[in-house]
């Protein structure tokens, strides 16, 4: 394709930037979104649960369907941006802004790809559709996972989806997610009795007795990793006990951890070991504990194969690099679209995501933009 005739989805990504999209706040980001695939031809419409507004878009009514996922809701700003987080500024190249590299630009970059695929050779023998929530950021209930439930109930399949989210390191498309590690966050609570630290013979601490649990539970070792996945690991991220005196043994010490594990677990498993062992260790010293769930997200992978090949073979032919397979990071909402069909991530480099002065270069944008609409050109060319 002649590159004077591609779509800049650079206009684009700045509309939807200067929407102050907040989760679980759509803030005409959507509205945006929407107006430019409507323009396209696609069907659109809005799929609200809760507070949470999503869009599902589809162009033509065949299989396969091939989807774009991603999210238009950002994490707050924060203090300290030297330009407004919502003004989608360019200065020297980079294009500075919430969303800029998690991942308004993505989204963008999906729209003008399609754009140029449609205008280079019309309708695709099947469907492209497009699944945007408001709900990644936050408690991710009421988005993409509402959604998918809601379109399954009803017929509708998609055959493979390419998500957004910046898997990029070092350079954009050098690296593809096909699985990320589940996260299982716990809060855990050690009660004692409380007493005067003369006298311990009469009271019963629950600190000690945390921390042998975390002791416990650091010393096992969880597994050597799963097939595309590093070993999973917990990590005790606070201990609380909130005593202001010197002399007094408290009633209560809690703590919080939280568990990126790989396909060789579930976090129903992970969880009774570690409510278990908690019970276990504090009954030793006279002290009960208790565990509770505060949040958990499921791992997923998708096998290396003809869809992976296909969105690197995109890679190499627009970046000139091989990408590597990775299920590192964070989760996504791939965690939900792997029960639907295989889905990848591919987008811009993850540096400045969440960060004061989050940025990505202009050009990449446009590359990432030429990139997607190779993978569509090879997808529907099999």
């Amino acid at each position: 394709m002649d590159a004077r005739t591609l779509t800049d989805p650079i206009p684009l990504a700045q509309a939807l930037m200067r929407r102050p999209s907040v989760t679980p706040a759509e803030a005409g980001a959507l509205d945006v979104a929407e107006q430019a695939l409507a323009a396209l031809g696609f069907r659109t419409e809005r799929l609200k649960f809760g507070a949470v507004d999503n869009l599902y878009a589809r162009l033509g009514a065949a299989r396969p369907n091939f989807c774009f996922a991603g999210h238009v809701d950002v994490v707050p700003p924060g203090a300290g941006w030297t330009s407004d987080p919502f003004a989608a500024d360019i200065r020297n190249g980079l294009l500075y802004g919430r969303g800029a590299a998690d991942m308004k630009t993505a989204i963008a970059a999906m729209i003008a790809a399609t754009q140029d695929f449609l205008a280079a050779g019309g309708a695709p023998g099947g469907s492209i559709s497009f699944l945007l929530t408001c709900d990644e950021e936050g408690p991710a209930v009421d988005g993409t996972k509402a959604a998918l439930a809601a379109l399954a109930a009803r017929g509708e399949a998609l055959d493979h989806c390419l998500v957004g989210e910046p898997t990029s390191e070092e350079r954009v498309g050098d690296t593809i997610k096909n699985g990320r590690r589940g996260s299982l966050n716990v809060v855990l609570a050690v009660d004692g009795r409380q007493g005067h630290v003369a006298y311990p013979q009469r009271a019963v601490n629950p600190v000690t007795a945390m921390a042998e649990i975390a002791a416990a539970l650091k010393a096992r070792k969880l597994d050597d990793g799963a097939p595309g996945f590093a070993p999973s690991n917990l990590e005790i991220t606070t201990i609380d006990v909130g005593n202001p005196a010197h002399n007094v043994i408290p009633q209560r010490a809690t703590a919080k951890l939280n568990v990126r594990f790989n396909t060789a677990h579930t976090a129903e498993e992970l969880f009774a070991w570690i409510e278990e062992t908690a019970q276990s260790v504090a009954a030793r010293f006279g002290a009960t504990a208790q565990a509770q769930i505060a949040s958990f997200s499921v791992p997923f992978y998708t096998e290396p194969g003809a869809f992976t090949d296909l969105v690197g073979a995109a890679v190499r032919e627009s970046f000139g690099l091989t990408p590597a397979l990775a299920t590192t990071g964070g989760t996504s909402d791939a965690r939900y679209i792997k029960d639907y069909c295989p889905v990848v991530e591919l987008g811009l480099r993850n540096a400045t995501a969440h960060m004061v002065d989050e940025h990505c270069a202009v050009e990449d944008v446009r590359t990432l933009a030429r990139c997607y609409e190779a993978v569509l050109r090879r997808y529907f060319a099999r």
